[in-house]
């Protein structure tokens, strides 16, 4: 028979925020935290860059908010972004307090610039920052016994009645079955959708599970047009998703033709600083009308003892693949990178469904904007981590819980035919890519609606007649994740900061938000 659990918080997804929720959390609160795959598997942990904050003297928060406000094209919600600056200070203070030790140099932080930064505001533990957050705060959640893990669960639906959220449905993906975790508050910590391209930096593991869940569970769901695109990405056979952090831009790293030329100044006064949407499309450019499979970046100039201790993972990952970055520039090529969009949220995490929470990338908190500023993303997660875990532990628990109906598979089938899931899986990715990316038009998105909209109803077929999997239950995701982005994009008649449309090149001058809800 299935299991069935029972706690007071459940948290779903294991990265800096889902993390971070669990410590801030009361001692008092009963808590699980799942992961769909082990613990520290997720973006958070393959984050190089740093987190920002204003720690400078000579910087202030009122350049922070300006700076995060121009680079998302005035789309951000300015309280939020305020809330998140000035709680930043702190949430290194909270970070440090958990043992993350950042880089100094005499005494104080060494502090990075990266794009669309006015300051050197970037904190950062060498290029392995997310790592650092990560290992820390599973121990600090280890130390807690209220707090128990459960690796290797992936959320299948959550469960709501009359806009109330009372947990999930989960799949073990041990024991093949699907349990129930109820719970008075939940917290959705996914992560992003970026899995929906067919070329991406992330890890498996994101492929918009919370945002499709909280989609079908009726949540109000905005921006999913502002899909992120890291600039440069290590273009290499054997380097699945191996990011080349932006701070080796904001060290000084220039962008090349193969030729050897620099191309940067035809697009952007701040060169190779300008925000990741300008230099995203101008890799993209570059090699569309030249024909060039990649550019390339070069950092062999730097002294090469300087490089291997600032960036020993890059140093030691090219090094594996034969590549000695203190003397050759890298191929590298755009991927999507981060969702700006996602579940509508208030400053405490709040959903419009009660008793359900959304922190780090699965949110749309409003900090991004058309496009997110570097390092503000983990920023994100830690500042809005704690005001939700703040907002719970000042909320009432209720002492019933509405009983949560067994989940029924008598009525489905072991599937024979799992080739149809893998070339699904495949033809979304690829329509995204090719009809949904960098620059995009009226035909091609329109063209993406009608595919990806017939993909979903023969996944939501296959879904109804053969017991679910992992895959199947990604796929899911994916494909109703993938159909909220081209809905997104759409219906936004403009070009603004990480949606670009041929047929709309310039912005509007209203600004508004684009919202999706199941109808």
């Amino acid at each position: 028979m299935a299991k069935k659990y029972q706690f007071d918080v459940l948290i779903i997804g294991s990265g800096a925020a889902g993390l971070m929720s669990a410590v801030q959390l009361s001692s008092s609160t009963s808590i699980a935290v799942i992961a769909k795959d082990k613990i520290l598997e997720g973006s958070s942990y393959y984050a190089q860059g740093g987190i920002s904050a204003v720690l400078d003297p000579e910087d202030n928060f009122d350049s922070h908010i300006e700076d995060t406000v121009n680079t998302g094209f005035n789309l951000g919600n300015e309280k939020s972004i305020r809330y998140m600056v000035e709680q930043a200070p702190q949430a290194i203070k909270d970070l440090e307090s958990t043992g993350v030790q950042f880089s100094h140099i005499n005494n104080s932080y060494d502090l990075t610039t990266e794009g669309g930064h006015s300051s050197k505001r970037v904190a950062h533990v060498a290029d392995k920052t997310g790592q650092s957050i990560q290992v820390n705060l599973l121990a600090k959640v280890r130390q807690k016994n209220n707090i128990e893990l459960f690796e290797e669960y992936v959320a299948v639906d959550l469960v709501v009645k009359d806009k109330n959220c009372y947990g999930a449905y989960v799949f073990d993906k041990n024991s093949k079955e699907v349990v129930t975790f109820s719970s008075n508050k939940t917290i959705l910590a996914t992560g992003g959708a970026s899995k929906s391209y067919l070329y991406t930096s992330n890890p498996d593991t994101s492929t918009g599970d919370g945002i499709a869940m909280a989609y079908r569970a009726g949540c109000e769901i905005s921006n999913m047009e502002f899909t992120q695109f890291h600039p440069t990405c290590l273009f290499h056979p054997h380097a699945k998703s191996f990011l080349i952090s932006e701070t080796l831009r904001g060290e000084g790293a220039k962008l090349l033709l193969p030729d050897g030329q620099e191309f940067m100044h035809k697009y952007d006064d701040r060169l190779e600083l300008a925000p990741r949407d300008i230099v995203a499309r101008a890799i993209d450019n570059e090699m569309k009308v030249n024909g060039y499979d990649c550019v390339y970046l070069d950092f062999s100039f730097k002294d090469k003892e300087w490089i291997k201790s600032r960036f020993p993972t890059i140093t030691q990952r090219c090094k594996e693949l034969g590549i000695d970055i203190s003397k050759e520039a890298l191929p590298v090529v755009p991927a999507a990178h981060y969702t700006c969009g996602g579940v509508n949220t208030n400053i405490d995490a709040q959903s419009s469904i009660n008793n359900l929470y959304a922190v780090g990338e699965v949110a749309h908190t409003g900090v991004h904007g058309a496009n997110r500023m570097a390092s503000n993303s983990l920023l994100e997660c830690v500042v809005f981590a704690k005001s939700c875990a703040n907002h719970i532990n000042s909320s009432e628990f209720e002492n019933s819980q509405t009983k949560i109906e067994k989940w029924d598979d008598s009525r489905v089938a072991p599937s024979k035919e799992k080739v149809v899931i893998a070339h699904l899986w495949h033809e979304i990715r690829l329509i995204m890519w090719n009809f949904v990316g960098i620059v995009r038009s009226n035909n091609r998105l329109n063209s993406a609606y009608l595919k990806i909209q017939q993909i979903n109803k023969e996944v939501d077929e296959y879904y109804r007649i053969y017991t679910v999997t992992e895959d199947l239950i990604e796929l899911r995701n994916l494909a109703q994740t993938s159909k909220i982005i081209v809905e997104s994009a759409l219906s936004r008649k403009e070009s603004r900061g990480l949606h670009y449309n041929q047929d709309y090149p310039n912005k509007m001058s209203k600004i508004q938000n684009t919202v999706m809800t199941k109808s």
